[in-house]
Protein backbone atom coordinates (compact mmCIF):
# COMPACT_ATOMS: atom_id res chain seq x y z
CA UNK A 1 0.00 0.00 0.00
CA UNK A 2 2.97 2.32 0.63
CA UNK A 3 3.85 2.53 -3.06
CA UNK A 4 0.23 3.28 -3.95
CA UNK A 5 -0.02 6.11 -1.43
CA UNK A 6 3.33 7.61 -2.47
CA UNK A 7 2.20 7.58 -6.10
CA UNK A 8 -0.84 9.64 -5.12
CA UNK A 9 1.44 12.19 -3.47
CA UNK A 10 3.42 12.87 -6.64
CA UNK A 11 3.12 16.64 -7.22
CA UNK A 12 0.98 17.69 -10.17
CA UNK A 13 -2.37 16.71 -11.56
CA UNK A 14 -2.66 13.92 -14.12
CA UNK A 15 -5.98 15.35 -15.28
CA UNK A 16 -4.34 18.63 -16.34
CA UNK A 17 -1.76 16.70 -18.35
CA UNK A 18 -4.45 14.57 -19.97
CA UNK A 19 -6.47 17.64 -20.92
CA UNK A 20 -3.40 19.26 -22.45
CA UNK A 21 -2.06 16.22 -24.33
CA UNK A 22 -5.33 14.71 -25.54
CA UNK A 23 -7.33 17.92 -25.96
CA UNK A 24 -10.33 16.66 -24.03
CA UNK A 25 -13.46 18.76 -24.44
CA UNK A 26 -14.83 17.66 -21.08
CA UNK A 27 -13.95 19.70 -18.05
CA UNK A 28 -11.47 18.54 -15.45
CA UNK A 29 -14.06 17.54 -12.86
CA UNK A 30 -15.89 15.28 -15.29
CA UNK A 31 -12.67 13.61 -16.43
CA UNK A 32 -11.60 13.15 -12.82
CA UNK A 33 -14.86 11.36 -12.09
CA UNK A 34 -14.49 9.18 -15.19
CA UNK A 35 -11.02 8.10 -14.05
CA UNK A 36 -12.15 7.45 -10.48
CA UNK A 37 -9.92 10.13 -8.94
CA UNK A 38 -12.85 11.48 -6.95
CA UNK A 39 -13.15 8.25 -4.96
CA UNK A 40 -11.66 7.87 -1.45
CA UNK A 41 -8.01 6.80 -1.34
CA UNK A 42 -8.76 3.55 0.48
CA UNK A 43 -11.36 2.57 -2.12
CA UNK A 44 -8.96 3.28 -4.97
CA UNK A 45 -6.28 1.24 -3.25
CA UNK A 46 -8.63 -1.72 -2.80
CA UNK A 47 -9.61 -1.64 -6.47
CA UNK A 48 -5.94 -1.55 -7.50
CA UNK A 49 -5.02 -4.34 -5.09
CA UNK A 50 -7.87 -6.62 -6.14
CA UNK A 51 -6.96 -6.18 -9.80
CA UNK A 52 -3.23 -6.63 -9.13
CA UNK A 53 -3.86 -9.98 -7.42
CA UNK A 54 -5.39 -11.17 -10.69
CA UNK A 55 -2.41 -9.88 -12.66
CA UNK A 56 -4.13 -6.73 -13.91
CA UNK A 57 -2.10 -3.60 -13.16
CA UNK A 58 -4.42 -1.32 -15.05
CA UNK A 59 -3.88 0.79 -18.16
CA UNK A 60 -1.77 3.84 -18.83
CA UNK A 61 -3.72 7.07 -18.48
CA UNK A 62 -1.97 8.58 -21.49
CA UNK A 63 -1.51 5.74 -23.99
CA UNK A 64 -4.21 3.34 -22.80
CA UNK A 65 -1.72 0.47 -23.07
CA UNK A 66 -1.88 -2.26 -20.37
CA UNK A 67 0.74 -1.60 -17.70
CA UNK A 68 1.75 -5.27 -17.68
CA UNK A 69 2.62 -5.07 -21.38
CA UNK A 70 4.60 -1.87 -20.83
CA UNK A 71 6.65 -3.50 -18.06
CA UNK A 72 7.30 -6.74 -19.94
CA UNK A 73 8.43 -4.81 -23.00
CA UNK A 74 11.11 -3.07 -20.90
CA UNK A 75 12.03 -6.04 -18.71
CA UNK A 76 14.47 -7.56 -21.19
CA UNK A 77 16.57 -4.39 -21.39
CA UNK A 78 16.79 -4.02 -17.61
CA UNK A 79 17.53 -7.74 -17.15
CA UNK A 80 20.29 -7.61 -19.76
CA UNK A 81 21.83 -4.58 -18.06
CA UNK A 82 21.70 -6.25 -14.62
CA UNK A 83 23.26 -9.49 -15.88
CA UNK A 84 26.02 -7.60 -17.68
CA UNK A 85 26.76 -5.53 -14.56
CA UNK A 86 26.95 -8.63 -12.35
CA UNK A 87 29.21 -10.38 -14.86
CA UNK A 88 31.60 -7.43 -14.89
CA UNK A 89 31.57 -7.29 -11.09
CA UNK A 90 32.34 -11.00 -10.70
CA UNK A 91 35.11 -10.99 -13.31
CA UNK A 92 36.80 -8.05 -11.58
CA UNK A 93 36.13 -8.75 -7.91
CA UNK A 94 36.74 -12.48 -7.45
CA UNK A 95 40.31 -12.73 -8.85
CA UNK A 96 41.24 -9.42 -7.20
CA UNK A 97 39.87 -10.59 -3.82
CA UNK A 98 41.77 -13.91 -3.99
CA UNK A 99 45.05 -12.19 -4.81
CA UNK A 100 44.51 -9.49 -2.19
CA UNK A 101 43.69 -12.07 0.51
CA UNK A 102 46.71 -14.21 -0.42
CA UNK A 103 49.05 -11.25 0.02
CA UNK A 104 47.11 -9.45 2.74
CA UNK A 105 48.92 -6.37 4.01
CA UNK A 106 51.12 -6.05 0.94
CA UNK A 107 51.22 -3.11 -1.44
CA UNK A 108 48.97 -5.00 -3.85
CA UNK A 109 46.40 -5.51 -1.11
CA UNK A 110 46.48 -1.84 -0.14
CA UNK A 111 45.98 -0.75 -3.75
CA UNK A 112 43.02 -3.11 -4.10
CA UNK A 113 41.40 -1.86 -0.90
CA UNK A 114 41.92 1.77 -1.94
CA UNK A 115 40.33 1.17 -5.33
CA UNK A 116 37.40 -0.60 -3.63
CA UNK A 117 36.80 2.41 -1.37
CA UNK A 118 36.85 4.70 -4.40
CA UNK A 119 34.44 2.42 -6.25
CA UNK A 120 32.01 2.46 -3.32
CA UNK A 121 32.31 6.21 -2.86
CA UNK A 122 31.48 7.35 -6.39
CA UNK A 123 27.71 7.34 -7.02
CA UNK A 124 26.31 6.12 -10.33
CA UNK A 125 25.05 9.56 -11.34
CA UNK A 126 28.65 10.83 -11.12
CA UNK A 127 30.50 7.81 -12.52
CA UNK A 128 28.15 7.46 -15.50
CA UNK A 129 28.71 10.96 -16.94
CA UNK A 130 32.46 10.65 -16.24
CA UNK A 131 32.69 7.46 -18.29
CA UNK A 132 30.50 9.00 -20.98
CA UNK A 133 32.73 12.07 -21.28
CA UNK A 134 35.96 10.05 -21.46
CA UNK A 135 35.06 7.02 -23.58
CA UNK A 136 32.17 8.35 -25.67
CA UNK A 137 32.79 12.06 -26.18
CA UNK A 138 36.56 12.46 -25.87
CA UNK A 139 37.81 9.14 -27.25
CA UNK A 140 34.78 8.24 -29.33
CA UNK A 141 35.15 4.52 -28.63
CA UNK A 142 31.59 3.87 -27.47
CA UNK A 143 28.11 5.29 -28.15
CA UNK A 144 27.01 8.14 -25.92
CA UNK A 145 23.58 6.73 -25.09
CA UNK A 146 20.72 4.58 -26.29
CA UNK A 147 20.57 0.88 -27.11
CA UNK A 148 21.04 0.91 -30.84
CA UNK A 149 24.03 -1.44 -30.94
CA UNK A 150 25.69 -4.04 -28.66
CA UNK A 151 28.46 -1.60 -27.66
CA UNK A 152 25.82 0.63 -26.08
CA UNK A 153 25.59 -1.84 -23.19
CA UNK A 154 29.21 -1.38 -22.10
CA UNK A 155 29.10 2.01 -20.40
CA UNK A 156 25.88 1.52 -18.37
CA UNK A 157 26.96 -2.01 -17.39
CA UNK A 158 30.36 -0.77 -16.21
CA UNK A 159 28.70 2.08 -14.32
CA UNK A 160 26.51 -0.37 -12.40
CA UNK A 161 29.19 -3.04 -12.11
CA UNK A 162 31.93 -0.91 -10.55
CA UNK A 163 30.18 -0.29 -7.23
CA UNK A 164 29.02 -3.90 -7.08
CA UNK A 165 32.57 -5.10 -7.81
CA UNK A 166 33.92 -2.93 -4.99
CA UNK A 167 31.41 -4.34 -2.49
CA UNK A 168 31.96 -7.91 -3.68
CA UNK A 169 35.73 -7.46 -3.45
CA UNK A 170 35.62 -6.28 0.15
CA UNK A 171 33.26 -9.04 1.31
CA UNK A 172 35.08 -11.82 -0.56
CA UNK A 173 38.50 -10.62 0.57
CA UNK A 174 37.46 -10.64 4.24
CA UNK A 175 35.99 -14.13 3.87
CA UNK A 176 39.08 -15.45 2.06
CA UNK A 177 41.42 -14.11 4.74
CA UNK A 178 39.36 -15.92 7.38
CA UNK A 179 39.38 -19.18 5.39
CA UNK A 180 43.14 -18.98 4.80
CA UNK A 181 43.71 -19.12 8.56
CA UNK A 182 41.88 -22.44 8.99
CA UNK A 183 43.65 -25.69 9.71
CA UNK A 184 42.64 -27.50 6.53
CA UNK A 185 44.40 -24.80 4.49
CA UNK A 186 47.56 -25.34 6.52
CA UNK A 187 47.21 -29.08 5.93
CA UNK A 188 46.83 -28.51 2.17
CA UNK A 189 50.01 -26.44 2.14
CA UNK A 190 51.82 -29.12 4.13
CA UNK A 191 50.88 -31.64 1.44
CA UNK A 192 52.66 -29.49 -1.12
CA UNK A 193 49.65 -28.21 -3.04
CA UNK A 194 50.28 -25.17 -5.18
CA UNK A 195 48.97 -21.88 -3.85
CA UNK A 196 46.79 -21.36 -6.93
CA UNK A 197 45.12 -24.74 -6.36
CA UNK A 198 44.53 -23.92 -2.71
CA UNK A 199 42.91 -20.60 -3.59
CA UNK A 200 40.69 -22.04 -6.34
CA UNK A 201 39.66 -25.39 -4.83
CA UNK A 202 39.87 -24.87 -1.06
CA UNK A 203 39.39 -21.15 -0.36
CA UNK A 204 36.94 -19.98 -3.01
CA UNK A 205 34.30 -22.71 -2.40
CA UNK A 206 34.24 -21.77 1.29
CA UNK A 207 33.24 -18.23 0.36
CA UNK A 208 30.16 -19.42 -1.54
CA UNK A 209 27.74 -18.13 1.09
CA UNK A 210 29.27 -14.66 0.92
CA UNK A 211 29.05 -14.63 -2.87
CA UNK A 212 25.45 -15.81 -2.86
CA UNK A 213 24.46 -13.24 -0.23
CA UNK A 214 26.08 -10.27 -1.95
CA UNK A 215 25.02 -11.20 -5.47
CA UNK A 216 21.49 -12.13 -4.42
CA UNK A 217 20.85 -8.94 -2.51
CA UNK A 218 22.58 -6.73 -5.05
CA UNK A 219 20.69 -8.24 -7.98
CA UNK A 220 17.51 -6.92 -6.43
CA UNK A 221 19.18 -3.61 -5.65
CA UNK A 222 20.33 -3.31 -9.27
CA UNK A 223 16.70 -3.03 -10.35
CA UNK A 224 16.36 0.13 -8.29
CA UNK A 225 19.90 1.36 -8.86
CA UNK A 226 19.46 0.97 -12.60
CA UNK A 227 16.91 3.79 -12.61
CA UNK A 228 19.56 6.51 -12.48
CA UNK A 229 21.90 4.70 -14.84
CA UNK A 230 19.16 4.09 -17.39
CA UNK A 231 18.25 7.77 -17.35
CA UNK A 232 21.88 8.87 -17.78
CA UNK A 233 22.45 6.56 -20.75
CA UNK A 234 18.88 6.66 -22.15
CA UNK A 235 18.65 2.89 -21.70
CA UNK A 236 15.11 1.71 -22.51
CA UNK A 237 14.48 -0.27 -19.33
CA UNK A 238 12.08 -0.28 -16.40
CA UNK A 239 13.88 2.63 -14.75
CA UNK A 240 13.29 4.88 -17.72
CA UNK A 241 9.66 3.76 -17.83
CA UNK A 242 9.21 4.70 -14.16
CA UNK A 243 10.80 8.14 -14.48
CA UNK A 244 8.77 8.94 -17.60
CA UNK A 245 5.60 7.91 -15.78
CA UNK A 246 6.47 10.11 -12.79
CA UNK A 247 7.13 13.10 -15.03
CA UNK A 248 3.81 12.60 -16.83
CA UNK A 249 1.86 11.75 -13.64
CA UNK A 250 0.79 8.41 -15.14
CA UNK A 251 -0.27 6.87 -11.82
CA UNK A 252 -1.16 3.33 -13.00
CA UNK A 253 2.27 2.95 -14.58
CA UNK A 254 3.99 4.29 -11.45
CA UNK A 255 2.04 1.96 -9.16
CA UNK A 256 2.50 -1.08 -11.38
CA UNK A 257 6.22 -0.53 -11.87
CA UNK A 258 6.91 0.01 -8.17
CA UNK A 259 4.87 -3.08 -7.28
CA UNK A 260 6.70 -5.16 -9.88
CA UNK A 261 10.15 -4.10 -8.62
CA UNK A 262 9.12 -4.82 -5.02
CA UNK A 263 7.84 -8.31 -5.90
CA UNK A 264 11.00 -9.12 -7.86
CA UNK A 265 13.18 -7.91 -4.97
CA UNK A 266 11.31 -10.10 -2.48
CA UNK A 267 11.45 -13.10 -4.83
CA UNK A 268 15.21 -12.75 -5.31
CA UNK A 269 15.74 -12.60 -1.55
CA UNK A 270 13.64 -15.74 -1.12
CA UNK A 271 15.59 -17.57 -3.81
CA UNK A 272 18.85 -16.48 -2.16
CA UNK A 273 17.73 -18.00 1.14
CA UNK A 274 16.83 -21.25 -0.61
CA UNK A 275 20.23 -21.43 -2.32
CA UNK A 276 21.93 -21.28 1.10
CA UNK A 277 20.88 -24.87 1.72
CA UNK A 278 22.63 -26.04 -1.44
CA UNK A 279 25.83 -24.10 -0.65
CA UNK A 280 26.01 -25.32 2.92
CA UNK A 281 24.03 -28.46 3.93
CA UNK A 282 24.32 -27.42 7.58
CA UNK A 283 21.84 -24.62 6.88
CA UNK A 284 18.18 -25.59 6.81
CA UNK A 285 15.62 -23.21 5.41
CA UNK A 286 12.34 -23.32 7.32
Amino acid sequence: MGGFVIAQWVPGDAVDILLAERSYTADGDQLRRNLGFDRPLLERWWLFFSDAVRGDLGHSLLSGEPVVDMITSRLGATGLLAIAAITIAVVIAIPAALLSARWAGSGLDQIGCALAVIGLSIPNFVLGPMLMIVFAIKLGWLPVAGAGEPRSLILPAVTLGISLAALLFRMTRASCIEVLSRQHIQAARAKGLRESSILCWHVLPNTALVLVTVLGLQLGALLSGAVITEIVFSWPGIGTLLIDAIQRRDFPVIQGTVLFVAVVYIAINLITDLIYGFCDPRITVR
